[in-house]
């Protein structure tokens, strides 16, 4: 993800986002569109009976691996999980292999379900802005378990994890885009001094001392150049963040309402372990699951979050401005006619600023408050079991809805390299669902192979032949015996 550069008006950040492998169509849907694609009913009454039997195939070939995932959970689950182990009495030893193996279960069931770990490059970029929340927000690390997770990354090695991934991991899938209108008339104030603040520091040269980037934000990004090539560009999605601060100065806009837009994950789940002590060590791992998250406002869904107060910044502008004010005052004092007006008017300044940061802090206290209702109440879709279920049963509509898609293609086409099934399932979901994604023909071509749909061909590459080469399609169906 990067952001691109400013156009003469106003500021216009475009995030660009690498394509997702889900496929966001309802499976009952994507299956009668098909079918009603196809000519002879004979021909659809195959095919849909085929995609219940591919439904039941799958479903037998993750029962196993979903069982275990829960069973070990159990044994896990922060409410009931630490009776469960005290009555099996198990060793330390034994206990740390397990939960390693859940995790190792976890994340083989994230992938299938298309989410990948936030990077530390996209968690930077998402923090980059501000949309609804306006606090800084910072995590406890000292109530959260470092060893747990730290344990699983130096066996399991990944690329690009964030700082915190010791603590917790963040999930994501999905893309949205969230809007909100209002007048936003504190925001804009706080818009319009932070600009005369800058401008101040511009003409005064010291810019590069109050207005440092930090260590993550002056990495050099190879996408941060605008030389991308358009074979780049096809492969990712493009999403406009409109903020207060960017807003181009006018009557209207100052006066009026605006509409603030900004990028959401569409799902977030979260997964962490409270610290424990020496003698009494937290075993439970939480799964949370969220949806709809703002990238900016992605704190919210942080564990062990500490009670926000004034920035650093706020507190050195607000003693600042009182230093100044009180300089004032006796300069004014001092003079042989002193100005009672210019100390009132003096005094007064001091104190509107003063209370305009007071009260500033208690709106962003009280958004803040109602974002955190919010992600409880509307954005938190389930926790712990119910979010494993779901997990569980998203491989298996994933995965089906790949065959499905796949073997269309190929009933229709009759034999296709990789790369032109690859391309040919992502048009298909383009024209008839309007939907775009980075279709995973890899995967799909595993699963076709291994119900017998297709067959390897030479030179090197994948070719898929023509079903009825392969396989008549009514024997197999006779040849999958898992019943209706």
């Amino acid at each position: 993800m990067d952001k691109q550069k400013k156009s003469r008006v106003a500021e216009k950040e475009v995030i660009r986002l690498e394509r997702e492998s889900v496929i966001p169509i309802l499976k009952p849907k994507l299956i009668m569109t098909l079918a009603n694609l196809i000519e002879h009913s004979s021909d659809r009454a195959e095919f849909l009976k085929l995609c219940k039997r591919v439904e039941y195939m799958i479903r037998a070939w993750y029962i196993l691996q979903f069982e275990d995932l829960m069973q070990l959970y159990s044994l896990f689950d922060p409410v009931h999980g630490a009776q469960k182990l005290e009555q099996q009495r198990l060793p330390p030893e034994e206990i740390d292999t397990l939960e390693q193996n859940f995790l190792m279960y976890l994340f083989q069931v994230m992938e299938k379900s298309n989410f990948k770990i936030a990077t530390e490059e996209e968690i930077d970029v998402a923090l980059s802005g501000q949309y609804l929340l306006n606090l800084p927000i910072t995590v406890d690390e000292s109530k959260l378990d470092k060893k747990l997770l730290g344990r699983y990354f130096s066996e399991h090695h990944l690329d690009d994890l964030p700082d915190f991934s010791d603590k917790y991991v963040i999930f994501r899938r999905g893309i949205g885009i969230d809007r909100t209108s209002d007048y936003f008339f504190m925001e804009k104030v706080d818009m319009i001094i932070a600009r005369v603040w800058l401008k101040l520091l511009r003409f005064m040269r010291l810019e590069r001392f109050f207005c440092r980037k930090s260590p993550a934000r002056e990495k050099k990004d190879p996408k941060k150049n605008d030389e991308i090539s358009a074979e780049a560009e096809a492969d990712e999605l493009s999403v406009e963040r409109i903020r207060i601060e960017n807003m181009e100065l006018s009557v209207r806009n100052l006066a009026g309402k605006i509409t603030i837009q900004e990028p959401t994950f569409d799902r977030i789940i979260v997964v962490y372990r409270r610290a424990g002590t020496e003698t009494k060590p937290d075993r439970g791992i939480y799964v949370k699951h969220f949806k709809n998250i703002p990238m900016a406002d992605l704190e919210i869904v942080l564990p062990e979050k500490k009670n926000p107060g004034l920035t650093p910044m706020d507190w050195v502008k607000f003693l600042a401005s009182a230093v100044l004010g009180l300089v004032a005052v006796v300069g004014s004092l001092d003079m042989p006619k002193a100005d009672l007006w210019v100390i009132i008017a003096i005094l007064s300044t001091l104190i509107g600023y003063c209370a305009k940061t007071y009260f500033t802090f208690q709106q962003n206290m009280a958004a803040y408050q109602n974002l955190i209702t919010q992600s409880m109440y509307d954005k938190q879709l389930d926790s712990g079991k119910g979010t494993l279920l779901h997990l569980c049963d998203d491989v298996i509509q994933q995965e089906v809805k790949e065959v499905i898609i796949s073997f269309f293609i190929l009933m229709e086409q009759g034999k296709a390299t990789r790369q032109d099934l690859d391309l040919q399932c992502e048009e298909l979901i383009k024209d008839e669902f309007g939907e775009e994604c980075n279709f995973d023909v890899d995967d799909a071509v595993q699963k076709l192979e291994k119900l017998g749909i297709v067959a390897r061909g030479g030179q090197n590459r994948f070719v898929f032949n023509t079903l009825e080469v392969i396989i008549d399609l009514r024997t197999l169906l006779e040849g999958i015996t898992v019943s209706d």
